[in-house]
């Protein structure tokens, strides 16, 4: 549980909580139960509930419906417009130009999510200069760390 809580904390998601009781790890791979799952799961399961993330080498992986959550709670975020939120699920930055606001902290080098108009969460990046400046529109506002068309690209390469 130490992984997710430290994840929530670097997105400032303050409000995320989860019943600790019902988050279980297997492998490193988290996920959250319900009360009757957990009554009935066995130790040998490869996949259970609503899967979080991953912790790997000292490093966690949030999943996408992790990252939904803490964006119901109030995390950091960015609003971005249609062409940056493409553009942001094909891998690349978004450019200042393309954020239509911004919600809790826009200090460089905090880790934020990415919302589309609708308010649905599309990957996570990690803010490269302070948003409050008045920077040039063409300038790189926050780097991809991770994205929905994340699997997509894995699955092209695969073939």
């Amino acid at each position: 549980m130490k992984p997710i809580i430290d994840f929530a904390k670097k997105v400032r998601a303050e409000r995320f909580s989860l019943n600790a009781d019902l988050v279980t790890e297997k492998g490193g791979r988290y996920f959250l139960l319900n009360k009757n799952l957990k009554s009935v799961i066995q130790k040998d399961f490869f996949y259970a509930g609503v899967y979080l993330g991953k912790a790997k080498d000292g490093r966690f992986f949030p999943s996408f419906n992790l990252l939904a959550m803490m964006a119901e709670c109030g995390a950091n975020s960015v609003v971005v417009n249609k062409k940056a939120a493409w553009l942001f699920i094909c891998g690349r930055d978004i450019f200042a130009r393309g954020i239509t606001d911004v919600h809790e902290s826009r200090r460089k080098g905090d880790f934020t999510l990415v919302l589309n108009g609708f308010g649905e969460c599309l990957g996570f990046g990690r803010i490269a200069r302070d948003l409050d400046s008045e920077a040039k529109k063409n300038e790189v506002a926050v780097r991809n760390v991770s994205d929905v068309g994340d699997f997509l690209r894995r699955e092209g390469k695969t073939r």
